[in-house]
């Protein structure tokens, strides 16, 4: 691991911790209360945006390589920032963690599955095929550094030391925002030398894709009929994907492809900014409902 990979892991954790410090037991009991919830959250991510993203790739003209690129993004499931991003929204983040965790162990199978199939069936992407060969070793010490660990820590921080707990949860808060607006301005600088506007219409499918990611999420929670808070939850987890999970295959199994790093950079990039944008508009319109 490099020393940037080993610093964003760490704030990512801290963040993680933050999240948990204003989280009980009984919000995960009222969870697993409720698992048709956390099925809710799983359908966008494995089944509407692979398979509306596959459906897509068939009807566009684009370059082999940039809808290997969406299919492999749409395949790759969410990960820990999803649940901040919802926390600052005022969703429901024990559910959030709760469909990230799942997720994440499903993300095994379904990941190589629906990117193997996708691809293939898809004649303009049939040459690209690739066996993926994902580690699961590497997933399981993502869930535990990344989201079970600190998850654990926050709550039993919390239940202990209240008194602590009410001194550093403003500033970790504070914190988890400052460094989600640091991934975006790190984001831009690194991917500098490809900001042309020849990026524009990569960009613009990025933003559209990752919409139906959201509008799928909202879909969803709408027809299956859950709670507001429920609902914010399920639109942010189907509108994050694992950009990062994705670029690392595309180093390890297409030889760092430009298009596809391309896509699932601006991926890494976008996903945060429309997550902060409707977390804000819903903190707004909470604001207005309170007054």
């Amino acid at each position: 691991m490099s020393i940037s990979q080993l610093v964003l892991s760490l704030v990512l954790a801290t963040m993680v911790f933050s999240v948990a410090l204003e989280l009980k037991l009984d919000d995960f009991r009222r969870v697993g209360q409720t698992p048709w919830a956390v099925v809710c959250g799983l359908i966008p991510q494995f089944i509407l945006l692979p398979v509306g993203t596959w459906a897509a790739t068939l009807a566009l003209d684009l370059p082999p390589n940039v809808e290997a690129a969406m299919i492999l993004v749409a395949s790759c499931p969410g990960g820990s920032l999803s649940n901040v991003i919802t926390h600052f929204g005022r969703g429901n983040t024990a559910l959030s963690v709760s469909i990230s965790a799942v997720a994440s162990l499903i993300a095994l199978v379904a990941t190589p599955f629906n990117f193997a199939w996708m691809v293939a069936s898809n004649p303009a992407t049939a040459g690209w095929l690739r066996t993926l060969e994902i580690d699961p070793s590497g997933i399981w010490v993502s869930l535990l550094a990344l989201l079970a660990a600190p998850m654990a820590a926050g709550l039993c921080v919390a239940y202990r030391f209240p008194a602590l707990t009410e001194r550093i949860r403003k500033p970790l808060g504070n914190f988890a925002l400052f460094a989600l607006l640091a991934f975006i301005v790190l984001g831009l600088f690194r991917q500098r030398q490809m900001l042309t506007l020849g990026l524009l219409p990569m960009l613009a499918l990025v933003i559209a894709h990752n919409a139906c990611g959201l509008l799928f999420g909202w879909l969803t929670a709408t027809a299956m009929r859950v709670a507001e808070r429920d609902r914010r939850a399920v639109m942010i987890e189907g509108g994050m994907q694992n950009s990062g999970l994705a670029l690392g295959i595309v180093a390890l199994q297409f030889g760092s492809d430009l298009g596809m790093v391309v896509i699932a950079s601006l991926w890494g990039i976008w996903h945060i900014v429309s997550g902060l944008s409707l977390a804000l508009y819903w903190r707004r319109k909470d604001a207005r409902l309170a007054h």
